[in-house]
Protein backbone atom coordinates (compact mmCIF):
# COMPACT_ATOMS: atom_id res chain seq x y z
CA UNK A 1 0.00 0.00 0.00
CA UNK A 2 2.27 2.12 0.63
CA UNK A 3 4.37 1.96 -2.88
CA UNK A 4 0.89 2.96 -4.36
CA UNK A 5 0.40 6.00 -2.07
CA UNK A 6 3.74 7.24 -3.36
CA UNK A 7 3.42 7.23 -7.17
CA UNK A 8 -0.15 9.15 -6.79
CA UNK A 9 1.63 11.75 -4.46
CA UNK A 10 3.94 12.01 -7.87
CA UNK A 11 1.58 12.53 -9.99
CA UNK A 12 -0.19 15.46 -7.90
CA UNK A 13 3.10 16.78 -7.98
CA UNK A 14 3.77 16.11 -11.71
CA UNK A 15 0.74 17.69 -12.62
CA UNK A 16 1.89 21.26 -11.47
CA UNK A 17 5.88 21.26 -11.23
CA UNK A 18 7.61 18.31 -13.23
CA UNK A 19 11.51 18.20 -13.72
CA UNK A 20 11.24 18.89 -17.33
CA UNK A 21 8.27 21.40 -17.11
CA UNK A 22 5.60 19.07 -18.24
CA UNK A 23 2.25 18.17 -16.57
CA UNK A 24 1.28 14.56 -16.67
CA UNK A 25 -2.44 16.27 -16.87
CA UNK A 26 -1.38 18.73 -19.19
CA UNK A 27 1.39 17.11 -20.95
CA UNK A 28 0.48 19.12 -24.37
CA UNK A 29 -0.18 22.33 -22.66
CA UNK A 30 0.91 24.26 -19.38
CA UNK A 31 4.99 24.95 -18.17
CA UNK A 32 5.15 25.36 -14.70
CA UNK A 33 6.07 28.60 -13.38
CA UNK A 34 7.62 28.92 -9.71
CA UNK A 35 5.92 25.44 -8.71
CA UNK A 36 3.69 26.51 -5.47
CA UNK A 37 1.37 24.60 -5.95
CA UNK A 38 -0.35 21.98 -7.58
CA UNK A 39 -3.14 21.14 -9.51
CA UNK A 40 -5.13 20.14 -6.44
CA UNK A 41 -4.36 23.41 -4.23
CA UNK A 42 -5.12 25.33 -7.43
CA UNK A 43 -8.79 23.27 -7.53
CA UNK A 44 -8.98 23.96 -3.71
CA UNK A 45 -8.43 27.66 -4.54
CA UNK A 46 -10.95 27.95 -7.19
CA UNK A 47 -13.83 26.17 -5.51
CA UNK A 48 -13.39 23.15 -8.51
CA UNK A 49 -12.22 19.69 -8.87
CA UNK A 50 -8.84 18.93 -10.12
CA UNK A 51 -10.03 17.66 -13.43
CA UNK A 52 -11.92 20.71 -13.96
CA UNK A 53 -8.47 22.72 -13.85
CA UNK A 54 -6.85 20.32 -16.04
CA UNK A 55 -9.64 20.89 -18.94
CA UNK A 56 -8.70 24.66 -18.88
CA UNK A 57 -5.00 23.90 -18.58
CA UNK A 58 -5.56 21.35 -21.97
CA UNK A 59 -7.86 23.70 -23.69
CA UNK A 60 -10.96 21.39 -23.37
CA UNK A 61 -15.00 22.63 -23.32
CA UNK A 62 -17.66 21.62 -21.07
CA UNK A 63 -16.22 24.16 -18.49
CA UNK A 64 -18.15 27.17 -17.38
CA UNK A 65 -16.72 31.16 -18.26
CA UNK A 66 -16.82 32.50 -14.91
CA UNK A 67 -15.20 29.31 -13.57
CA UNK A 68 -12.51 28.99 -16.68
CA UNK A 69 -11.81 33.02 -15.80
CA UNK A 70 -11.29 32.14 -12.31
CA UNK A 71 -8.67 29.01 -12.93
CA UNK A 72 -7.10 31.19 -15.49
CA UNK A 73 -6.51 33.89 -13.21
CA UNK A 74 -4.99 31.21 -10.49
CA UNK A 75 -2.72 29.66 -12.97
CA UNK A 76 -1.31 33.14 -13.96
CA UNK A 77 -1.27 33.91 -10.55
CA UNK A 78 0.84 30.69 -9.49
CA UNK A 79 2.89 31.33 -12.86
CA UNK A 80 1.99 28.62 -15.40
CA UNK A 81 2.21 29.32 -18.69
CA UNK A 82 0.49 27.35 -21.71
CA UNK A 83 3.52 25.89 -23.63
CA UNK A 84 3.05 27.50 -27.54
CA UNK A 85 5.17 26.49 -30.24
CA UNK A 86 6.09 22.97 -32.13
CA UNK A 87 2.34 21.78 -31.57
CA UNK A 88 0.88 25.09 -32.89
CA UNK A 89 3.70 25.86 -35.47
CA UNK A 90 2.60 22.16 -37.66
CA UNK A 91 -1.02 22.74 -37.61
CA UNK A 92 -2.91 20.22 -40.30
CA UNK A 93 -3.31 21.79 -43.69
CA UNK A 94 -6.72 22.45 -43.39
CA UNK A 95 -8.50 25.84 -43.79
CA UNK A 96 -12.01 25.73 -42.07
CA UNK A 97 -15.27 27.50 -43.49
CA UNK A 98 -18.26 27.04 -41.01
CA UNK A 99 -21.83 28.50 -42.47
CA UNK A 100 -24.82 28.79 -40.24
CA UNK A 101 -26.34 27.97 -43.42
CA UNK A 102 -24.97 26.17 -46.78
CA UNK A 103 -28.27 26.77 -49.25
CA UNK A 104 -27.73 29.92 -51.07
CA UNK A 105 -25.93 31.11 -54.55
CA UNK A 106 -24.62 33.50 -52.07
CA UNK A 107 -22.30 31.05 -49.69
CA UNK A 108 -20.80 29.86 -53.55
CA UNK A 109 -19.37 33.15 -53.91
CA UNK A 110 -17.87 33.09 -50.42
CA UNK A 111 -16.71 29.20 -51.12
CA UNK A 112 -15.01 30.70 -54.17
CA UNK A 113 -12.62 33.07 -52.35
CA UNK A 114 -11.71 31.22 -49.60
CA UNK A 115 -10.61 28.15 -51.86
CA UNK A 116 -8.60 31.14 -53.64
CA UNK A 117 -6.46 31.41 -50.92
CA UNK A 118 -6.81 27.91 -49.81
CA UNK A 119 -5.47 26.90 -53.13
CA UNK A 120 -2.52 29.28 -53.24
CA UNK A 121 -1.47 28.25 -49.70
CA UNK A 122 -1.60 24.14 -50.17
CA UNK A 123 -4.59 23.73 -47.61
CA UNK A 124 -7.35 21.89 -48.18
CA UNK A 125 -10.97 23.75 -47.53
CA UNK A 126 -13.01 22.13 -45.00
CA UNK A 127 -17.08 23.17 -45.22
CA UNK A 128 -19.29 23.08 -42.20
CA UNK A 129 -22.51 24.35 -40.79
CA UNK A 130 -24.45 24.89 -37.90
CA UNK A 131 -27.75 23.96 -39.19
CA UNK A 132 -29.23 27.71 -38.99
CA UNK A 133 -27.93 28.30 -35.68
CA UNK A 134 -25.74 31.47 -34.97
CA UNK A 135 -24.16 30.08 -32.87
CA UNK A 136 -22.00 26.56 -32.46
CA UNK A 137 -22.06 24.03 -29.99
CA UNK A 138 -19.46 22.98 -28.06
CA UNK A 139 -19.12 20.05 -29.86
CA UNK A 140 -18.24 22.14 -32.52
CA UNK A 141 -15.44 23.59 -30.91
CA UNK A 142 -13.97 19.42 -30.10
CA UNK A 143 -13.99 18.83 -33.46
CA UNK A 144 -12.52 22.05 -33.99
CA UNK A 145 -9.25 21.08 -31.57
CA UNK A 146 -9.14 17.52 -33.03
CA UNK A 147 -8.80 18.49 -36.58
CA UNK A 148 -6.43 21.65 -35.55
CA UNK A 149 -6.87 23.47 -38.94
CA UNK A 150 -4.39 26.62 -39.86
CA UNK A 151 -7.37 29.07 -39.28
CA UNK A 152 -11.64 29.10 -38.95
CA UNK A 153 -13.62 31.45 -40.82
CA UNK A 154 -16.83 31.60 -39.53
CA UNK A 155 -19.52 33.15 -41.70
CA UNK A 156 -23.05 35.06 -40.27
CA UNK A 157 -22.24 33.33 -36.83
CA UNK A 158 -21.20 33.99 -33.67
CA UNK A 159 -18.49 32.35 -31.08
CA UNK A 160 -19.74 32.89 -27.52
CA UNK A 161 -16.57 33.93 -24.66
CA UNK A 162 -15.90 30.22 -23.71
CA UNK A 163 -15.51 28.83 -27.26
CA UNK A 164 -13.54 32.17 -27.92
CA UNK A 165 -11.40 31.01 -24.66
CA UNK A 166 -11.01 27.62 -26.24
CA UNK A 167 -9.89 28.38 -29.58
CA UNK A 168 -7.58 30.92 -28.31
CA UNK A 169 -6.05 28.33 -25.53
CA UNK A 170 -5.60 26.48 -28.14
CA UNK A 171 -3.77 28.62 -30.45
CA UNK A 172 -6.35 27.84 -33.39
CA UNK A 173 -6.56 31.47 -35.25
CA UNK A 174 -10.26 32.15 -36.40
CA UNK A 175 -12.12 35.17 -38.19
CA UNK A 176 -15.77 36.04 -38.05
CA UNK A 177 -17.17 37.23 -42.03
CA UNK A 178 -19.81 39.25 -41.80
CA UNK A 179 -20.83 38.91 -38.23
CA UNK A 180 -24.14 38.35 -37.28
CA UNK A 181 -23.60 40.66 -33.85
CA UNK A 182 -21.07 43.03 -32.84
CA UNK A 183 -18.35 41.49 -32.63
CA UNK A 184 -16.28 41.64 -29.24
CA UNK A 185 -13.61 44.36 -29.72
CA UNK A 186 -10.45 41.09 -29.61
CA UNK A 187 -12.51 39.61 -32.33
CA UNK A 188 -11.31 39.88 -36.01
CA UNK A 189 -13.94 40.65 -38.20
CA UNK A 190 -14.35 41.25 -42.15
CA UNK A 191 -17.82 42.97 -43.24
CA UNK A 192 -18.80 45.16 -45.46
CA UNK A 193 -20.46 48.90 -45.50
CA UNK A 194 -23.75 47.61 -45.11
CA UNK A 195 -25.37 50.76 -43.56
CA UNK A 196 -23.87 52.76 -46.61
CA UNK A 197 -25.31 49.74 -49.02
CA UNK A 198 -29.06 50.14 -47.57
CA UNK A 199 -28.63 54.24 -48.04
CA UNK A 200 -27.36 54.29 -51.18
CA UNK A 201 -29.89 51.59 -52.90
CA UNK A 202 -33.14 53.85 -51.19
CA UNK A 203 -31.51 56.79 -52.54
CA UNK A 204 -31.31 56.04 -55.60
CA UNK A 205 -35.40 54.86 -55.53
CA UNK A 206 -36.05 57.99 -53.93
CA UNK A 207 -33.72 60.69 -57.06
CA UNK A 208 -36.09 58.34 -59.39
CA UNK A 209 -39.19 59.66 -57.50
CA UNK A 210 -40.53 56.71 -55.52
CA UNK A 211 -41.79 57.82 -52.26
CA UNK A 212 -43.90 54.80 -51.31
CA UNK A 213 -40.88 52.09 -50.95
CA UNK A 214 -41.01 48.70 -48.81
CA UNK A 215 -38.02 46.67 -47.40
CA UNK A 216 -37.48 43.55 -46.90
CA UNK A 217 -34.52 42.33 -45.03
CA UNK A 218 -33.31 39.49 -43.05
CA UNK A 219 -33.65 38.65 -39.61
CA UNK A 220 -34.15 41.83 -37.23
CA UNK A 221 -31.41 40.51 -34.62
CA UNK A 222 -28.52 39.95 -37.59
CA UNK A 223 -26.35 43.13 -37.93
CA UNK A 224 -26.08 43.28 -41.56
CA UNK A 225 -29.99 43.43 -41.24
CA UNK A 226 -29.90 46.54 -38.50
CA UNK A 227 -27.35 48.17 -40.60
CA UNK A 228 -29.31 47.82 -44.11
CA UNK A 229 -32.66 48.88 -42.15
CA UNK A 230 -30.72 51.92 -40.24
CA UNK A 231 -29.21 53.05 -43.92
CA UNK A 232 -32.72 52.95 -45.59
CA UNK A 233 -34.25 54.94 -42.78
CA UNK A 234 -31.84 57.67 -42.81
CA UNK A 235 -31.92 58.01 -46.46
CA UNK A 236 -36.11 58.60 -46.46
CA UNK A 237 -35.36 60.89 -43.67
CA UNK A 238 -32.56 62.84 -45.64
CA UNK A 239 -35.22 62.53 -48.65
CA UNK A 240 -38.15 64.33 -46.25
CA UNK A 241 -40.35 61.37 -46.93
CA UNK A 242 -41.45 59.74 -43.03
CA UNK A 243 -40.75 56.21 -42.92
CA UNK A 244 -44.08 54.15 -43.20
CA UNK A 245 -43.51 51.34 -40.20
CA UNK A 246 -45.70 48.92 -42.23
CA UNK A 247 -43.33 48.85 -45.01
CA UNK A 248 -40.53 47.63 -43.17
CA UNK A 249 -40.66 43.95 -42.81
CA UNK A 250 -38.26 41.28 -41.78
CA UNK A 251 -37.88 37.52 -42.75
CA UNK A 252 -34.90 35.10 -43.83
CA UNK A 253 -32.87 35.75 -46.36
CA UNK A 254 -33.93 33.34 -48.93
CA UNK A 255 -36.32 32.96 -52.02
CA UNK A 256 -39.69 32.32 -49.47
CA UNK A 257 -39.17 35.40 -47.58
CA UNK A 258 -39.02 37.54 -50.36
CA UNK A 259 -41.89 35.74 -51.76
CA UNK A 260 -44.12 36.03 -49.05
CA UNK A 261 -43.60 39.11 -47.94
CA UNK A 262 -43.45 40.17 -51.37
CA UNK A 263 -47.39 39.42 -51.95
CA UNK A 264 -48.21 40.74 -48.68
CA UNK A 265 -46.86 44.47 -49.30
CA UNK A 266 -48.09 44.27 -53.00
CA UNK A 267 -51.54 43.20 -51.69
CA UNK A 268 -52.11 46.52 -49.25
CA UNK A 269 -54.63 48.94 -49.92
CA UNK A 270 -51.54 51.79 -50.93
CA UNK A 271 -48.88 49.26 -52.10
CA UNK A 272 -45.22 50.52 -53.01
CA UNK A 273 -43.99 51.83 -55.88
CA UNK A 274 -40.81 50.19 -55.26
CA UNK A 275 -39.37 47.74 -52.97
CA UNK A 276 -35.29 46.82 -51.47
CA UNK A 277 -34.63 43.43 -50.60
CA UNK A 278 -32.60 42.19 -48.23
CA UNK A 279 -30.62 40.24 -50.85
CA UNK A 280 -30.92 39.35 -54.58
CA UNK A 281 -32.18 35.92 -54.03
CA UNK A 282 -35.41 37.61 -51.88
CA UNK A 283 -35.16 39.45 -54.63
CA UNK A 284 -35.96 36.89 -57.18
CA UNK A 285 -39.03 36.02 -54.20
CA UNK A 286 -40.45 39.30 -54.75
CA UNK A 287 -40.17 38.97 -59.11
CA UNK A 288 -42.07 35.56 -58.59
CA UNK A 289 -45.02 37.56 -56.23
CA UNK A 290 -45.05 40.67 -58.58
CA UNK A 291 -45.61 38.21 -61.67
CA UNK A 292 -48.91 36.56 -60.00
CA UNK A 293 -50.30 39.83 -59.18
CA UNK A 294 -49.94 41.07 -62.40
CA UNK A 295 -46.96 44.09 -61.59
CA UNK A 296 -44.51 44.46 -64.40
CA UNK A 297 -40.88 45.08 -63.40
CA UNK A 298 -39.97 47.91 -63.76
CA UNK A 299 -43.15 50.12 -64.86
CA UNK A 300 -45.63 48.81 -62.11
CA UNK A 301 -42.91 48.00 -59.27
CA UNK A 302 -39.07 48.82 -58.90
CA UNK A 303 -36.84 46.74 -56.98
CA UNK A 304 -33.22 46.76 -55.52
CA UNK A 305 -31.27 43.76 -54.45
CA UNK A 306 -28.22 43.24 -52.33
CA UNK A 307 -25.07 41.30 -52.61
CA UNK A 308 -25.05 41.29 -56.73
CA UNK A 309 -24.78 37.70 -57.18
CA UNK A 310 -23.70 36.43 -61.22
CA UNK A 311 -27.21 35.64 -61.37
CA UNK A 312 -29.05 38.90 -60.65
CA UNK A 313 -27.31 39.95 -64.55
CA UNK A 314 -29.80 37.07 -65.85
CA UNK A 315 -32.67 37.69 -63.88
CA UNK A 316 -35.64 39.45 -66.30
CA UNK A 317 -34.96 41.69 -66.15
CA UNK A 318 -31.55 42.27 -65.14
CA UNK A 319 -31.39 43.19 -61.39
CA UNK A 320 -30.07 46.67 -59.85
CA UNK A 321 -28.60 45.54 -56.54
CA UNK A 322 -25.93 46.99 -54.26
CA UNK A 323 -22.67 44.93 -54.35
CA UNK A 324 -21.16 43.83 -51.78
CA UNK A 325 -17.75 42.14 -52.45
CA UNK A 326 -18.25 38.60 -51.38
CA UNK A 327 -15.15 36.92 -52.40
CA UNK A 328 -12.87 39.54 -51.83
CA UNK A 329 -13.94 39.28 -48.56
CA UNK A 330 -13.55 36.01 -48.11
CA UNK A 331 -10.51 35.82 -49.63
CA UNK A 332 -9.25 38.84 -46.66
CA UNK A 333 -10.71 36.61 -43.89
CA UNK A 334 -8.77 33.52 -45.32
CA UNK A 335 -5.47 35.72 -45.68
CA UNK A 336 -6.37 37.24 -42.03
CA UNK A 337 -6.96 34.50 -40.64
CA UNK A 338 -3.37 32.67 -42.45
CA UNK A 339 -1.23 35.87 -40.87
CA UNK A 340 -3.15 35.48 -37.19
CA UNK A 341 -1.33 31.69 -37.48
CA UNK A 342 1.68 33.13 -38.44
CA UNK A 343 2.30 35.12 -35.47
CA UNK A 344 1.22 38.46 -37.28
CA UNK A 345 -0.66 41.12 -35.41
CA UNK A 346 -2.75 42.64 -37.92
CA UNK A 347 -3.15 46.49 -38.23
CA UNK A 348 -6.42 46.15 -37.80
CA UNK A 349 -8.60 43.85 -36.78
CA UNK A 350 -12.35 44.74 -38.03
CA UNK A 351 -12.21 45.77 -41.76
CA UNK A 352 -15.04 46.35 -43.97
CA UNK A 353 -15.17 46.56 -47.72
CA UNK A 354 -16.74 49.43 -49.30
CA UNK A 355 -20.18 48.44 -50.97
CA UNK A 356 -21.34 49.99 -54.25
CA UNK A 357 -24.78 50.46 -56.37
CA UNK A 358 -25.36 48.40 -59.81
CA UNK A 359 -27.79 49.59 -61.62
CA UNK A 360 -29.70 48.05 -64.65
CA UNK A 361 -33.34 47.27 -65.56
CA UNK A 362 -35.37 46.55 -62.80
CA UNK A 363 -35.86 49.85 -61.28
CA UNK A 364 -37.14 53.30 -63.50
CA UNK A 365 -39.41 56.34 -62.25
CA UNK A 366 -43.20 55.61 -60.70
CA UNK A 367 -45.89 55.28 -63.04
CA UNK A 368 -47.55 58.47 -62.84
Amino acid sequence: MPEPRKRQSRSARGESAGKNGTSGAAANGPTPGNGTATLAEIARQAGVSAPTVSKVLNGRAHVAPATRDRVEELLRDHGYRRRRGPARRRPSGLLELVFHELISLWATEIIRGAENVARQEGLTLVLSESAGRREMGLSWVDGVLTRDPAGVILIMSDLTAEQSALLVSRDVPFVVMDPAGNPADDVPSIGTTNWQGGYTATRHLLDLGHRRIGVICGPEGVLCSRARIDGYRAALETGGVTCDDTLVRHGTFQHGAGYAIGKELLSLPDPPTALFAGNDVQAMGVYQAAKELGRRIPEDLSVVGFDDLPISAWMGPPLTTVRQPLTDMAEAAARLVLDLGRGHEPAMRRVELATSLVVRDSTAPPAR
